[in-house]
């Protein structure tokens, strides 16, 4: 994941549309990283909310299998271009990740050969009886394999063209940690990235901020503040660069250096939708929920319509179980998207109409809501059915209620 890439305010909401944008386009290394940050920030802002916990489990879930297939493919490449080691490696990632039965079986039966192979390539390289001069090298000799390139390249071709050009020249080292920071393996990352840090150590380059992300999912926070509070030092401007110290901050409850780091703000970043959230989640951890929610509609009062702060508002109102404020703060945004003929995101559909259900509110508006989130997010098609009957049977249509309850037992046992 990264740094300039990483802000996108706390609320997991964000988090997971996030995920969803990498997804489709085939990161899904980045996207397990979103979904399971998403998946983190719900537990400590609505642990309440079962069924966003389940849909970002299942989201989890399947891009770790389309992930575990990409890795497949990776070593059936590398096997056919000699690459033994490299292809062990693909295969133990893909085995790690996948939990298909048939999918194992197959990895495994890859490894065995490319084990084989490479045992096989050792025996032919020790019986060789002309060796050569160090300095020699075969016409027919393979270049050493270099990390994955074209996809290193791929994730970085959303930066600024002079971040780039930086992270091109890093070196090996920090292209492999930073590949292994995308694909959510931050140990390994942090290890690649403290060696790139070394080869290169010049205290303005962008590397401390990668390695710094790896350690806040490491539950490293001290590292992570030094490198970041070092880092501001000679780029002061970096909005990433607040938000992740910020985190730290969040994670250990260090609330007024969180306040204090806020407030140094320069003016620019100060009066940002960025700043803003920065503040109001600061007064969220806190468990300050009247304070971020009086901050929230001040900024909606103060400054033109924004979706991220109407969120974090209905958050604030949701925490303070004011639920038919959050429920109209959901509406708003809804109506917003109308106003623009945008898309509405199906966690805020979600949300509108699980706060209207649970109020009793079995409107046809409601029940044309839950429709048309069968056909957004198929995989909770049994919970929807089941709300459907039940809204059916609350306004006495008796046939449609149990239509849509024995759809509701079908989703079930496919689900089985």
């Amino acid at each position: 994941m990264g740094f300039l890439n990483f802000f996108s305010g706390k609320n997991p909401e964000d988090y997971d549309l996030k995920g969803d944008r990498f997804a489709e386009t085939g990161a899904y290394g980045k996207a397990i990283v979103e979904y399971e940050r998403a998946l983190e920030r719900l537990e400590k802002t609505a642990p309440w909310d079962d069924g966003f916990r389940q849909s970002l489990n299942d989201k989890i879930h399947s891009s770790k299998e389309a992930l575990a297939l990409l890795h497949k493919q990776s070593a059936a490449d590398m096997l056919e271009a000699g690459y033994h080691e490299d292809a062990q490696q693909y295969i133990q990632l893909a085995l790690d990740l996948t939990e298909d039965p048939d999918l194992i079986t197959d990895l495994e039966r890859h490894k065995r050969e490319s084990e084989a192979r490479a045992l096989e390539a050792i025996q032919i390289e020790e019986s060789d009886v002309e060796p050569t001069e160090p300095t020699e090298l075969q016409d027919d000799q393979p270049p050493e394999h270099e990390p994955d390139d074209e996809y290193f390249t791929a994730l970085i071709g959303t930066l600024p063209e002079e971040i780039q050009d930086a992270y091109l020249d890093y070196g090996d080292a920090f292209k492999k940690g930073y590949l292994a920071l995308n694909q959510g393996d931050f140990k390994s990352a942090a290890v690649f990235l403290r060696r790139a840090l070394e080869e290169n150590p010049d205290p303005q380059n962008y590397i401390a901020l990668e390695l710094a992300t790896a350690c806040l999912n490491l539950g490293e926070f001290e590292e992570a503040r030094r490198l970041l509070e070092e880092f501001l030092q000679y780029h002061p401007d970096t909005l990433p660069a607040y938000q992740l110290l910020c985190e730290t901050f969040w994670e250990t409850r260090d609330f007024d250096r969180a306040d204090s780091l806020i407030s140094a703000l320069p003016p620019e970043l100060a009066e940002s939708v960025a700043g803003f959230v920065l503040h109001g989640e600061t007064l969220f951890h806190a468990g300050r929920y009247k304070e971020a929610k009086a901050f929230y509609r001040e900024c909606l009062k103060n400054y033109e319509w924004n979706e991220t702060i109407a969120r974090a508002l209905a958050k604030a109102h949701e925490a303070l179980n004011e639920l038919a404020n959050a429920r109209n703060v959901y509406r708003e945004i809804m109506d917003g998207c109308r106003s623009c003929h945008s898309r509405i995101d199906p966690y805020i559909k979600q949300k509108y109409a699980d706060l209207s259900f649970a109020s009793g509110l079995n409107t046809t508006e409601v029940l044309e809501l839950y429709l048309a989130l069968v056909r957004e997010v198929p995989e909770h098609k049994a919970d929807y059915y089941q709300k459907i009957s039940k809204i059916y049977t609350a306004q006495g249509n008796k046939t449609e209620a149990r239509r849509f309850e024995l759809f509701a037992e079908k989703a079930k046992d496919e689900i089985q």
